[in-house]
């Protein structure tokens, strides 16, 4: 019986975020191992479906790196990264916009439905629902100490997110999954950081949360102890501290973005975790790093 009873307290927990969050929309970035354990990705998908059941609107941005990766070394082209961007020739291109708006997202979208959801697939081109350009990139010439452009071809940055063609989807009770793909002005199409894309969506749709799924606990001290909350006033300090290096720092500058544009807060969690995403959002004390204005 107590067994029982302690089910019960767990979705009393849960009920004033139920509350909290009902009609909100929640912006979750779907990347790293969870998107290859095949455990996980069934969790992912239940997740996702009791959200949309319980009244909070999830909108899915993935990426797909190591999948785009394993094609290309399957078809001999080697590929080359740069400031941690991959360079992207019209070839290539050709192979993320396959692997990422074809196999990757179909995949995702069919994970859900199989399990009783209503998912739809859209690329950054459906319904011009990620207008971008072409990324600059610089760097400081060695023997010049001058600054030059990097080229790194069709990768791009995000000028427009049009919520248009989301908030529809949101309205008939599907669930959009993105793939992070986007059109320029003439038409081409640009290779974009999903993180990137993710923070601009959530922007755009004014949304309650945005969740970053990673392979990490999240952002953690010096010490190596987690910090379970990072007021965006001092990413910096800790950026120029080199607590927060390497790969972290597009992600938390994603985070800042996006809390800039409205969101009321970003969220860097372990996605190797079963169930994630519910844990972070209907439990008191929550899981890995939340970046918010938390100082008034």
């Amino acid at each position: 019986m107590q067994k029982l009873i302690d089910k019960a307290n767990i979705l009393i927990e849960a009920l004033p975020y139920i509350q909290r969050f009902s009609n909100k929309t929640i912006v979750i970035k779907y990347g790293g191992n969870a998107m290859v354990d095949e455990r996980l990705k069934e969790s992912f998908a239940n997740d996702i479906i009791l959200l949309k059941l319980i009244g909070i609107n999830p909108v899915i941005v993935h990426g797909g790196g190591p999948q785009i990766g394993k094609v290309l070394e399957e078809m001999g082209r080697k590929t080359n990264f740069i400031q941690g961007m991959r360079v992207t020739d019209s070839e290539t291109m050709n192979v993320v916009e396959m692997v990422l708006g074809g196999k990757v997202n179909k995949e995702i979208v069919g994970n859900i439905n199989h399990f009783g959801g209503k998912a739809v697939g859209l690329s950054g081109k459906d319904g011009n629902l990620i207008s971008a350009k072409k990324m600059e990139m610089k760097r400081i010439n060695p023997d010049t100490l001058t600054p030059e452009i990097i080229d790194v071809g069709m990768v791009g940055e995000v000028v427009k997110i049009n919520p248009a063609v989301l908030t529809a989807l949101e309205e008939s009770s599907f669930v959009p999954v993105i793939a992070p793909v986007g059109v320029g002005v003439n038409g081409e199409t640009f290779n974009i950081n999903a993180d990137l894309v993710a923070g601009r969506v959530a922007g755009a749709l004014n949304a309650e949360k945005l969740i970053l799924l990673t392979d990490i606990e999240g952002v953690k001290d010096k010490q190596g102890q987690l910090l379970s909350t990072i007021d965006i006033d001092e990413v910096a300090e800790l950026i120029n501290d080199e607590t927060i290096s390497g790969g972290m720092i597009p992600k938390i500058n994603c985070c800042v973005d996006a809390v800039n544009e409205g969101v009321k807060k970003a969220h860097i969690i372990d996605g190797r975790m079963e169930h994630a995403c519910l844990l972070e959002i209907f439990t008191d004390l929550g899981i890995g790093t939340a970046v918010a204005r938390f100082k008034s």
